[in-house]
């Protein structure tokens, strides 16, 4: 008998909407901000099935107008949920034209949902010997599966596929039948769909009632069986288990058809997927999909690591939504989408010698501006050494100069280049500066003149996209740089050391690198223009390069003994923690596990009362935002926090801090990233000073493991006090917000007077509470629901409490309409100081997307003209320290903190220094104010 063929069909809905949120901290936004997160995802699960399966024939079914006769039945059905983001209103379209180009149907009928036509086909297919590969990851398909129908769940974050045949399905739901799911459902019910199941019964019970009973009928029949509580709401609520199962049932007999010879999986359009491709900005996936449908083979996967080459942003490509790597394609498919060093005209040359090196400088010295790259053995800046220099000025040509691995003849080589780094009139290009700047000072140079840093331009021109080289020469020049697994193959052990490539390959690359990034730097020159932002890149942005450059090269002291102590008083708490949550729960288990904590808490403990949130998955959510709302009235909730909180601890920092000292200085050194957040704020890397908690006891511990360098140096802490709040006075104009800061009020407690209408010396430490929490909420579009949440406060007096601050400050409700009507206007906000933030959603007609983005509109310039004003003191403090001969160096910028080491002798004079550039980086009509403090740790200086 010949083997079957295999039918995959695809619920559309499903894995697109899985797509859009699993991209959806990090959003895919292309060069003409459209977000294309929800396409992609589509894409790379219906691609992966292409390659993996090969399958014989292939359809998509989609959702049409939701299920007339679920609705009928019950109106209620899907109705609390929220509207479609505009995102995946956009993609469906796209996809469709795609599907298409592909010769792929699509299934869709008015009135009936996809999994009801997957359903109906799998079982028409079924019966012409077809083998149906249900590819969704909706638990409800299970009861679809039998000898020769499966469902196949596409591989997520890291985990392969899943493919559920009738053994799975038993051992999963624990029935006799796949059609037992239908019943587990119905008495489950599903939160997601608003089917209501009966009440009380969660997964665990649905499983011992379905042993007992075997169906929702049978138990129906035979409810008298049942004790207690549980038999009154049963009894009490037969219809609705009737009604929840008949729901939950996928209809077989849909007005569709299989069609054998129109499902068949057949050669695409090549040309109009192109052309979609192209205008999606798909480069990856344009690449992929010509490796398999115009050659009929597979690309071969890229690394993630560009090893040996300095360290560039993820593109939106290198990574799929499964956390699988996505195949790059070979060169020579990537080519036929660009210009390529193969068919683009170049002259790249070698110099070498003392000759050779003596024009090369020559030449460099008569120019304006250079573009240089450096080749590096490794992507850690404090330990790379040089491989080589790459120099290009003028499109098309360029120059590499060679160095030897033998340092101490590497270091006269360097040295000879001295007078070019250190002219101060010709300005420096390159992308991602702030690594050569750290690699050549391991060489005692100082890079001297303007800086021009492509990724940084881009960051200010378009911050949603990616900035990585790579994504910016192919979607801005439409050319495709040499990538470096050509060089020194895929990451490995048989992956070779730059070191090894003969010279006059790496020529090739190296210099391509400096010669696109010299190209991009005359494009976004112009564009810098055209958004209003070069002056914030040119007073700040790239000032701040050598900032930060100093800073991460300088690094800071850990008390590693210290946090070995910690970290066994941390584990005896921990332990401790354990043993109350277990005693309260009376039983032991894997608090790790949210499936296990939700059993515990939500169908042993009955904790929280009426039926709990579930995940799409089945289980309880067990989140923070859940527990923490619970966390007041329940111990064991409490103990459970706390405990998160303590592990976190733990992990992250106590026994991960210590193995980030350098072996060479014996310090950490952490990196800080200018084109990572929106706002404008800096984000740090290895280890992640941002989010060192400090509000517990423990989180505060972790800060008294940053100590001064010696005996001879303290820790000096300089905060801005209160900055969103002065900026956000600013710029409104509140005349009685601004009286208070400029009195050197209180502004809590003048708040609190004001709102509360009490004298100011009669406010209660609650009432000012309770302003502070306003006065920072606010910002951030606090309702009275999130107000109530956050103080003892009941909804309703949050409410008046809020009516009244607005009252109190009239002027500030009128600015954050008129920002959220200037974005919608613009579609963008700014910064005091021109910084701008791009809001696609502003007019979106989903109401939680769009009311997302009207909180940006608000908080943005907030955040991002803090991020600037900080910003501006380090470049004037880092410039005064160096052109004043200072011993003291600055070391941390943390939110509004700078962190400084500061020699003894330098004590009682640095502090006004500090204070002053701060306080006066930007005036505004209310004064910025620092507080300062000093201490052989940072948790004694703060």
């Amino acid at each position: 008998m010949s083997a079957k063929k295999r039918l995959f069909l695809l619920d559309a809905y499903a894995l697109i909407f899985r797509g859009y949120y699993a991209f959806i901290k990090n959003p895919r936004i292309n060069s003409k901000g459209l977000d294309t997160s929800a396409i992609m995802g589509f894409m790379n699960s219906l691609m992966d099935v292409i390659k993996r399966e090969k399958p014989d024939h292939l359809a998509v079914a989609f959702d049409n107008g939701g299920s007339d006769l679920r609705n009928e039945i019950f109106p209620e059905y899907k109705a609390h949920r929220d509207a479609t983001p505009e995102a995946i209103k956009i993609a469906v379209p796209y996809i469709q034209e795609l599907l298409r180009a592909m010769h792929i149907p699509i299934i869709e009928v008015k009135g009936y949902e996809a999994d009801d036509l997957i359903g109906t086909i799998a079982k028409q297919a079924e019966k012409q010997n077809y083998q149906v590969f249900m590819v969704t990851p909706d638990k409800d398909y299970a009861q679809l599966v039998s000898e020769n129908i499966f469902m196949y769940k596409p591989a997520r974050m890291g985990n392969g596929i899943e493919i559920w045949g009738i053994p799975e399905v038993l051992e999963k739901f624990e029935v006799e039948r796949p059609e037992q799911v239908i019943d587990f459902l119905g008495m489950m019910g599903d939160a997601a769909d608003n089917i209501p199941g009966l009440p009380g019964v969660g997964e665990v019970t649905a499983k011992k009632l379905l042993k007992e009973f075997g169906s929702m009928e049978n138990l129906l029949a035979n409810t008298d069986k049942l004790k207690g509580k549980m038999k009154d709401n049963i009894e009490a609520n037969k219809d609705k288990g009737i009604l929840s199962k008949t729901l939950a049932t996928i209809l077989l007999d849909c007005p569709v058809q299989f069609d054998e010879t129109d499902y068949e999986l057949s050669t695409p359009d090549v040309d109009k997927t192109d052309a979609l491709f192209k205008e999606l900005e798909f480069r990856r996936m344009a690449e992929q999909f010509d490796a398999i449908f115009r050659k009929g083979e597979t690309a071969p996967v890229i690394d993630e690591a560009k090893l040996y080459k300095k360290p560039q942003p993820k593109t939106e490509e290198q990574f799929d939504l499964f956390g699988s790597a996505i195949n790059e394609g070979s060169e020579e498919t990537r080519h036929q989408y660009y210009n390529s060093l193969k068919n683009t005209e170049h002259s790249y040359q070698i110099i070498q010698g003392d000759l050779g090196i003596k024009l090369l400088l020559q030449n460099l010295q008569n120019q304006t501006s250079v573009c240089f790259d450096t080749e590096t053995t490794g992507l850690d800046a404090l330990h790379a050494e040089l491989v080589g220099i790459s120099f290009s000025y003028e499109k098309g040509k360029g120059f590499y100069v060679p160095f030897p691995e033998n340092q101490t003849e590497a270091q006269p080589l360097i040295e000879k280049l001295i007078p070019f780094f250190e002219n101060e009139n010709i300005e420096k290009i390159g992308q991602n500066l702030k690594y050569d700047l750290k690699v050549l000072s391991n060489y005692g140079i100082t890079v001297k003149g303007k800086l021009f840093d492509t990724m940084i331009a881009h960051y200010l021109i378009n911050p949603d996209m990616r900035h990585n080289m790579d994504i910016l020469s192919e979607t801005y020049l439409k050319y495709a740089p040499q990538s470096i697994e050509t060089l020194i193959g895929k990451k490995g052990k048989n992956q070779k050391s730059m070191r090894e490539v003969p010279l006059e390959e790496i020529k090739e690359y190296a210099v391509e690198d400096a010669d696109v990034t010299l190209q991009l730097s005359e494009l976004f020159n112009t564009e810098l223009e055209k958004t209003h932002t070069k002056k914030l890149f040119e007073e700040i942005e790239i000032p701040l390069v050598t900032v930060l450059a100093s800073m991460e090269t300088e690094g800071i002291n850990l008390d590693v003994p210290f946090l070995h102590s910690l970290s066994k008083e941390l584990g005896d708490d921990i332990s401790q923690l354990e043993s109350r949550i277990y005693e309260i729960a009376g039983e032991k288990f894997n608090l790790a596990s949210p499936k296990q904590l939700g059993d515990i808490l939500f169908d042993k403990l009955k904790i929280g009362g009426a039926k709990q949130k579930k995940t799409k998955t089945g289980q309880y959510a067990t989140g923070e935002e859940i527990l923490s709302y619970l966390a007041k009235d329940n111990e064991i909730v409490s103990a459970i926090l706390d405990w998160r909180s303590l592990v976190k601890l733990q992990n992250t920092y106590v026994e991960a801090l210590p193995l980030q000292v350098d072996s060479k200085t014996h310090r950490v050194h952490t990196d800080y990233m200018q084109t990572v957040a929106a706002t404008g704020r800096l984000s740090s890397n290895n280890p992640n000073l941002q989010n060192i908690p400090i509000r517990t006891e423990r989180g505060r511990q972790i800060r008294k493991a940053f100590i001064a360098r010696d005996e001879n140096h303290t820790l000096l802490s300089a905060d801005y006090s209160q900055i969103e709040l002065r900026i956000i006075a600013a710029l409104s104009g509140e005349e009685n917000m601004i009286k208070a800061f400029q009195h050197g009020e209180d502004i809590h407690k003048s708040t609190a007077a004001k709102v509360f209408n009490v004298p100011l010396e009669e406010v209660t430490k609650e009432q000012r509470s309770h302003a502070k929490t306003v006065n920072f909420g606010i910002i951030y579009g606090v309702s009275a629901f999130g107000l109530s949440n956050q103080t003892s406060l009941s909804r309703a007096e949050s409410a008046a409490l809020i009516e009244a601050y607005y009252n109190t400050y009239p002027k500030l409700k009128s600015y954050i309409q008129e920002q959220i009507e200037n974005a919608r206007e613009k579609g963008f906000v700014q910064t005091i100081l021109g910084r701008r933030r791009y809001l696609k959603d502003i007019n979106s007609a989903n109401a939680v997307v769009r009311g997302a983005a009207e909180r940006n509109a608000v908080n943005a310039p907030i955040q991002g003209s803090a991020a600037d004003i900080i910003k501006i003191a380090m470049i004037n403090i880092h410039k005064r320290l160096i052109a004043e001969n200072w011993k003291s160096k600055m070391l941390l910028q943390v939110h509004d903190e700078l962190v400084f080491d500061v020699h003894n002798s330098e004590i009682e004079k640095i502090q006004p220094m500090i204070k002053h550039e701060m306080e006066q980086a930007v005036i505004l009509s209310v004064p910025l104010e620092v507080e300062i403090g000093i201490g052989k740790d940072w948790l004694e200086a703060h």
